[in-house]
């Protein structure tokens, strides 16, 4: 994420830096009395800014960072009362939806879910669409959702934040086939393979792949697996959006959107939606 090409970071770390009170003034809402739920917390350097910014406003709520490792939840659970030692909090390790379905059904009180990091990208259209109806589902009506969305641009610009110079991304991607024979047993050369992103600016879709440079025979757990010269596994999907494709996905999932904050450079933005 610290790549010098790789700017979505950045982006989003800019708007809640420059809008942290417009974005705080809005989740309150006239109420004082809420829960935020991050879904895919990370080391929450981004959201600080938002939480912190509520804490000034004296809002009366409860923070919940959702995330699949517990390492996550342990690092955050050691740093977060360090940070904002006035922040009540509780971490939560595990999956997204069945982790909301907890909270949801022990509290009735207005909730705020953010899903940052261009998350939603990390998805086909369609898979998002359906999962943020899937949100709106658990949601109730006047419920907020706050979602980084990476928009569509100069495609060198975006095609570089996936293929940089350093080849980070390329040992990010190799990375998974040295766990796979690390922890599953896999016999994977690591060299046979070469790392190729791609990005279709009509359809602001951005993969990357990982291509085999021969005919090989892998072995993993009992099973034999064969790839020809230049096949390829698909690897990671990051996609990008148009304003009006941000506002369909909305009104098809049934939210409304309130505010629509963007980077100086309007690569990124955060939108704020209401449930309706």
């Amino acid at each position: 994420m610290h790549c010098e090409e790789y700017y979505p970071y950045r982006c989003e770390l800019e708007i809640f830096s420059r809008y942290s009170d417009e974005i705080a003034g809005t989740v309150i809402d006239g109420s004082h009395e809420f829960e935020v739920v991050e879904l895919g917390s990370g080391d929450c350097s981004k959201t600080i800014h938002l939480l912190s910014q509520l804490l000034q406003m004296r809002a009366e709520f409860i923070y919940n960072p959702i995330d699949i490792s517990h390492q996550v939840i342990s690092d955050l659970n050691f740093r977060l009362p360090e940070l904002l030692p006035e922040l009540r909090f509780k971490g939560l390790q595990g999956d997204y939806f069945s982790q909301l379905e907890n909270i949801y059904s022990r509290s009735s009180k207005r909730k705020v879910i953010l899903f940052l990091g261009s998350n939603l990208g990390n998805m086909p259209v369609y898979d998002a669409m359906d999962f943020c109806r899937r949100l709106r589902g658990i949601m109730s009506a006047g419920d907020m959702l706050i979602a980084g969305i990476d928009m569509k641009k100069n495609p060198v610009k975006v095609l570089s934040a996936y293929n940089d110079k350093g080849g980070i991304t390329k040992e990010f991607n190799l990375n998974l086939l040295t766990r796979i024979n690390r922890e599953l047993g896999g016999n994977f050369d690591i060299g046979a393979f070469e790392h190729f992103p791609t990005y279709d600016p009509q359809t602001g879709t951005c993969k990357s792949y990982l291509v085999s440079k021969k005919r090989q025979v892998l072995k993993l757990q009992g099973s034999r697996i064969t790839f020809l010269e230049g096949e390829c596994i698909h690897m990671e999907i990051s996609q990008k959006y148009s304003p009006a494709e941000i506002e369909q996905i909305a009104e098809i999932s049934s939210f409304e959107n309130l505010v629509s904050l963007f980077d100086r450079k309007k690569w990124f933005t955060e939108v704020i939606w209401r449930a309706v």
